[in-house]
C-alpha cells in the first residue's frame, strides 16, 4: 500500500467521454481520437502539449502504438496497461504518480475498448497456462454466489432480497436515463427487471451490466500548474489499488458476503484522503455494478452502510440520486456497458462534471468529494481500485 500518496499533487484539467454504446460503425482508433480530442479541447491544449500517455486497454490493442498510431503522437513516452476491469482506472493511476514525481508536466490517461465485433464478450476469462482444473466459471455465475450467502447471512426473505437487487438495477437505469452519454437511457420498470430471463440464478438478465464499446480521457498537470489551464480543475486526493492472493476459495471464511480486495484498496485510500467517515465524508460515489448484488456488498465493503444493513439503505432510498449518497448517478455499468479499459475513466467523468456542475438533468447539489471504485476478477480472486477526487484543495 502507498506509504505517503499523493493528495492533492496532481489535478485534472480536461476530459473527454465517447457515448458507450455499440459502435458497429466505429473502430478503436475512432473511439480514441473522440475521447481524446475531447478532453483536449477542453484542457485547452493541442495533442502536440502532452509530454507522455497511458493508455488502458485489456484486449483492444497491444503496446503503446494501439494509442501513438491512432493520434499519431510523434515519438513520446506510451505505456500501455492492463488490471482487468480496473484497466481505465489503473491508467489513471500510473499517470497521475508519473506527473506527481516530476517526470513530467502534463500526461494524458486514456482508457478505450471495443467488445462488440471483437468476438470477445467479456463473460469469459482466458486463464494463464496451468494443468487444466483451475475452476473455470462465468463472471454472472461467480458473482450470482453473493445472493444467497448475503441472504442466508442477514436472515433475508429470497423474495426481499431480489426486490433489493431489483431496485439497484432500478436506480442505475433512472439514473442512466439521464445521461446522453449512457448506452441504455430508458427507465426500466421493477417488475421487468425481477420477471427478467434468469442467466445465473438468482440474477437475471437485468442484474448483469451490458456489453457495451468506448473511451474515456483524462489530462492531467501538477496542483500548482492547474489553474494556468482552467479555474476548475479536479483534484486527487487518494489512489489505491489492490491485487488479492486469490486464496478465497480455499478458506473456510470465505462466505462471499465481502470482497477482501475492496476493504483493502478502501483502508488505503481513506486514509491518504483523510477519510474517516466514508459516509458523511463522501458527496457522492461511482461503483463497479457489474452484477446488482456486487453494488449490494461494495456499499458495506466502502463503507457506506453498516454490515447487514445495505439491503435496508437500498430500500430506504440512500444510494438513490436524491439520497443521503447518491451512489452511480451517472447510471454505472448497468446503464453504460462495460468496455473494460474505458469504464474507470469514464467514472473520473461523472466526478469531474458533478464538481463543475456540468452533469444536466442528474447534476447533484454541490457535491464537493467524490469516490470511484472499479473491481477486475472475481469475489475470491480480484483487483480493487478506488479514488478519492475532488474540487477544492485540502
Amino acid at each position: 500500500m502507498s506509504k505517503k500518496g499523493i493528495c492533492d499533487q496532481v489535478a485534472v484539467i480536461g476530459m473527454g467521454c465517447t457515448r458507450f454504446a455499440e459502435h458497429w460503425d466505429k473502430s478503436v482508433d475512432d473511439l480514441l481520437v473522440e475521447a481524446a480530442y475531447e478532453a483536449f479541447d477542453d484542457a485547452g491544449i493541442a495533442p502536440t502539449d502532452i509530454d507522455a500517455a497511458w493508455l488502458g486497454t485489456m484486449d483492444s490493442g497491444y503496446a503503446g502504438m494501439t494509442l501513438s498510431g491512432a493520434l499519431k503522437t510523434q515519438y513520446i513516452p506510451v505505456t500501455r496497461v492492463e488490471n482487468m476491469c480496473a484497466t481505465g482506472s489503473e491508467a489513471f493511476r500510473n499517470a497521475c504518480y508519473a506527473v506527481a514525481s516530476g517526470a513530467y508536466d502534463l500526461v494524458l490517461a486514456i482508457g478505450v475498448e471495443k467488445l462488440k465485433d471483437s468476438g470477445y464478450s467479456g463473460l469469459v476469462l482466458n486463464e494463464k497456462p496451468g494443468d487444466g482444473t483451475a475452476l473455470n466459471i462465468t463472471a454472472p455465475a461467480a458473482f450470482s454466489f453473493i445472493a444467497p450467502a448475503y441472504f442466508n447471512k442477514y436472515d433475508i426473505d429470497p423474495k426481499q432480497g431480489k426486490e433489493v437487487l431489483t431496485r439497484i438495477a432500478w436506480k442505475n437505469h433512472k439514473n442512466g436515463s439521464l445521461n446522453p452519454k449512457a448506452q441504455y437511457r430508458s427507465e426500466v420498470p421493477m417488475e421487468k427487471i425481477a420477471k427478467s430471463p434468469m442467466v445465473a440464478a438468482p440474477l437475471g438478465v437485468m442484474d448483469c451490466s451490458g456489453v457495451a464499446d468506448g473511451a474515456a480521457a483524462a489530462i492531467i498537470v501538477r496542483t500548482e500548474d492547474a489553474r494556468k489551464y482552467r479555474k476548475d480543475p479536479m483534484y486527487v486526493k487518494a489512489l489505491s489499488i489492490a491485487a488479492g492472493p486469490g486464496d478465497g476459495r480455499l478458506r473456510q471464511d470465505f462466505d462471499f458476503t465481502s470482497i477482501r480486495e475492496n476493504i483493502a484498496a478502501a483502508t488505503d485510500a481513506y486514509r491518504q484522503a483523510g477519510i474517516t467517515n466514508p459516509r458523511k465524508q463522501i458527496d457522492m460515489a461511482e461503483v463497479h455494478d457489474c452484477f446488482t448484488p456486487t453494488e449490494l456488498v461494495i456499499y458495506e465493503d466502502l463503507g457506506f452502510s453498516q454490515r447487514g444493513h445495505g439491503w435496508k439503505d437500498v430500500l430506504n432510498g440512500v444510494f438513490d440520486l436524491d439520497g443521503e449518497l447518491p451512489v452511480n448517478p451517472d447510471g454505472g455499468l448497468k446503464s453504460f456497458g462495460h468496455p473494460i479499459g474505458a469504464s474507470g475513466l469514464r467514472m473520473l467523468y461523472e466526478m469531474y462534471l458533478q464538481f463543475q456542475g456540468r452533469a444536466g438533468k442528474r447534476q447533484l447539489s454541490d457535491p464537493k468529494i467524490g469516490l470511484t471504485h472499479n473491481l477486475g476478477g472475481f469475489p475470491w480472486q480480484c483487483v480493487s481500485f478506488v479514488s478519492i477526487v475532488g474540487k477544492e484543495l485540502s
